[in-house]
């Protein structure tokens, strides 16, 4: 044991990336407070969503903690079986899975509730690390180079956008995009994927009414005409803009946002958290909350380029890639860039199964760190 704990003692003076522990902390911290004055108008209620988000975030650290311990390695041996499962989960989910706001995209653990389309994220990045640090030729003039990770994304995509949640749909293919890019895919063959995307995305737009639900088609008619059905589809983004839009420079100040603490702002302490933020702390609690995660993005971008072999720098670098997808999707979400597709603010929204597997892209991250010298 004092072996051991000599080891662990060295690494973490020596390898351990405590910046990145830092800004997770910090942005979790936000998080918190955030939710703490987004739910403060429910009275207890809102304090036991609180209670229940700290508890979720310790159990991410200790989670976080435990891994670290172990070589990150383990994951490309374990990465089909953590593929397969996160497959299994996913079917379970559509079939047997809890109905809420008319999408089945929870499990029913115990007294727990899991959301398996936030952990087969991780699942899909191993899986293409592993496939992509053994499989491209390097070269990769050929399209068929992307016949193996497209059918490895697609069943869980199509697993997921059933449920429906074309936001984390479109969350898994974005990452995946970015890992076949950076994983060193031929650039013909890059274009070819690209055009067939632009292609699918095409025909879907065209095959809307037969393809889209009802509440989606609304999201996009909104997403071009906010004031298209300003009671209803576009009730979210137009609250949203008028908070973003009242915080100003520096906020109205902690649990003074009136859109907040009225309760016009809907569904705010999950997917329009920086919305609150942004009205509460303005321009420069904004700025300060994206600079965090700019550092972190980098971060993990600089852990992945220092790697000591492909499978942890691909690993990393989907990780990174997860979380700044999330990031990119909620606040262009929030601010009317996009549209609202119901994608989490990493780290700061409120829900269990994301700060869970955000926790651990980042314990990856920084397990890569820690070993890239021995």
């Amino acid at each position: 044991m004092s072996v051991f704990q000599s080891q662990m003692g060295r690494l973490s003076r020596v390898r351990f990336a405590w910046p990145m522990i830092l800004m997770v902390l910090a942005l979790s911290g936000i998080g918190l407070a955030t939710i703490f004055s987004a739910t403060a108008p429910l009275g207890q209620a809102g304090r036991t969503l609180v209670v229940k988000q700290m508890t979720w975030c310790g159990f991410g650290l200790v989670l976080m903690s435990v891994f670290l311990f172990f070589d990150y390695h383990g994951l490309e041996r374990w990465a089909p079986w953590l593929y397969v499962a996160a497959v299994v989960l996913l079917i379970a989910a559509w079939g047997v899975g809890k109905v809420t706001a008319g999408s089945r995209r929870w499990l029913e653990i115990g007294f727990m509730r899991l959301q398996p389309s936030e952990f087969a994220k991780l699942a899909i990045v191993f899986m293409l690390a592993r496939w992509l640090q053994a499989g491209p030729s390097g070269s990769g003039s050929a399209l068929k180079e992307l016949l193996v990770p497209a059918g490895l994304v697609v069943l869980p995509m199509v697993l997921v956008a059933i449920q429906p949640d074309l936001g984390t749909a479109g969350v898994i293919g974005l990452v995946a995009a970015s890992m076949v890019v950076f994983g060193g895919v031929g650039r013909r063959a890059i274009a070819g994927g690209g055009a067939a995307i632009a292609l699918a995305l095409t025909l879907v737009f065209v095959a809307r009414d037969w393809l889209l639900m009802e509440y989606q088609k609304k999201r996009l008619a909104t997403y071009f005409n906010p004031d298209f059905d300003p009671l209803g589809a576009g009730y979210h983004i137009i609250q949203s803009q008028i908070a973003i839009g009242s915080g100003g420079a520096f906020g109205k100040g902690f649990l003074q946002g009136s859109q907040t603490q009225l309760m016009f702002l809907p569904v705010k302490h999950t997917d329009f958290i920086f919305s609150v933020l942004a009205e509460e702390w303005g321009f420069l609690g904004c700025l300060t909350v994206l600079a965090l995660f700019t550092l972190l993005f980098m971060t993990g971008l600089a852990v992945a380029r220092k790697a000591r072999d492909p499978f942890g720098s691909l690993a990393a670098f989907g990780c990174t890639a997860m979380l700044f997808w999330h990031v990119t999707i909620n606040v262009g979400m929030v601010t009317g860039l996009v549209p609202v597709v119901g994608v989490p603010l990493s780290f700061l929204s409120y829900g269990g199964s994301s700060i869970l597997t955000s926790f651990m892209a980042v314990a990856v991250m920084v397990n890569v760190s820690m070993r890239r010298f021995s």
